[in-house]
């Protein structure tokens, strides 16, 4: 009796929680509606658009590495500049795996998804990294949403989550035994099956090879060699490089200038912000309310100008997933209103203590206990 009657209560709060998501959406959808009506324009020539974004941001990278070569533009301005047009490049792979630019002509579609890779090598294979984003919408802040997870959310923070947040190869490198065992201890627990299990050996697998993997190679290289040249100058020594290797510095230096560095730059910024927005561990899976906060403090905007301002409308995208970035942006003041009128967390910084949870170890023990309040408390 006692089994059932929780069963009940679980479902009618489930229920619950899922009639709020629906209102959320109906009312994020309304302001969507208006935004398109006031230009029509973006949506009759959407493909257009994000094409003409493509084209301008690559022109953008490439301008700025002309300026370097001819001295005329240092190179942290070059990559900081860079940082900028790679972030609008991850907003349009974003809208790129959830098909929003020919989607009915796959040649110019696939030319886009591999413009994107190649202007950003050290992000995920675009057409994998479809796989996991599409499978993060379903279960964001349960131990299956590989894109989050991967990106050190759920970690607790310090030295080591600090590094693994700019350099995913890196956060390989520091969690490769995890990688290994944790698709068999899902399997145990029977929260995947044995085709997840394959489907998890396959991401690995071509997840960053060979682009990624190459390139992670380069720039390791490059901070390793300039690292040991530091550490011996400040002994009063020098390195007797083999001239074979100093032969490449000049090409080598060039590529991380125009595109490896400023990747980094932005791949930091986005993911600090991506990794501490979302939740993980204590939200109710399938709930969308539940699975990330909007982070818009304005100390954040030094990272937020290069991931194109993600932290404060990317929760806008788990409840409306159809719109382009920009389409989002234009109706962001009212959307976040309407987020804020329905209780979404805002600037929870606690989150950075607790490594992702909605709430304490103390108040999930109260919880599970039944003597605390199941919906979180709303922090402004």
């Amino acid at each position: 009796m006692t089994a059932t009657h929780n069963d009940k209560n679980n479902e009618q709060d489930f229920k619950r929680l899922r009639a709020k998501d629906r209102a959320i959406q109906s009312e994020l959808m309304a302001v969507s509606d208006k935004v398109r009506a006031r230009h029509p324009f973006l949506m009759k020539h959407q493909d257009a658009v994000g094409m003409t974004i493509f084209l301008v941001s690559l022109a953008g990278m490439a301008v700025n590495g002309w300026l370097w070569f001819e001295g005329i533009m240092p190179a942290w301005v070059v990559i900081v500049l860079s940082a900028f047009w790679t972030s609008l490049l991850h907003e349009l792979e974003h809208d790129l795996i959830h098909y929003m630019y020919f989607r009915k002509q796959p040649f110019w579609h696939h030319i886009m998804m591999a413009g994107v890779y190649l202007a950003r090598p050290l992000t995920q294979n675009p057409w994998v990294r479809r796989h996991v984003h599409l499978h993060h919408h379903k279960v964001s802040g349960t131990e299956t949403d590989l894109e989050e997870r991967g990106i050190t959310n759920g970690e607790k923070w310090g030295w080591r989550r600090f590094i693994m947040v700019g350099d995913n190869m890196f956060a390989f490198y520091l969690r490769a035994g995890k990688y290994f065992k944790e698709p068999r201890k899902l399997l145990k627990q029977g929260k995947v099956d044995r085709k997840d299990l394959k489907n998890l050996r396959i991401i690995a697998a071509l997840s960053f090879t060979p682009v990624g993997t190459i390139i992670y190679g380069i720039w390791h290289g490059f901070v390793l060699f300039h690292l040991a040249n530091g550490i011996a100058f400040l002994l009063g020594a020098s390195i007797d490089w083999p001239q074979w290797l100093l032969a490449q510095e000049g090409w080598v230096t060039a590529m991380v200038v125009i595109l490896i560095a400023p990747n980094v730059f932005r791949t930091f910024c986005l993911h600090f912000i991506s990794s501490n927005m979302h939740y993980y561990g204590d939200n109710t899976p399938g709930i969308i309310h539940e699975q990330c906060q909007v982070m818009n403090k304005w100390y954040l905007l030094p990272l937020q100008l290069f991931c194109f301002n993600f932290g404060n409308t990317h929760a806008i995208h788990h409840f409306v997933v159809r719109d382009a970035f920009y389409i989002r942006h234009l109706g962001a003041d009212e959307s976040l209103e309407v987020l804020r009128r329905h209780g979404i967390r805002f600037n929870d910084m606690g989150t950075f203590k607790r490594a992702n949870r909605m709430r304490t170890v103390e108040e999930n023990a109260q919880l599970s206990e039944g003597t605390a309040n199941a919906s979180p408390s709303v922090i402004s």
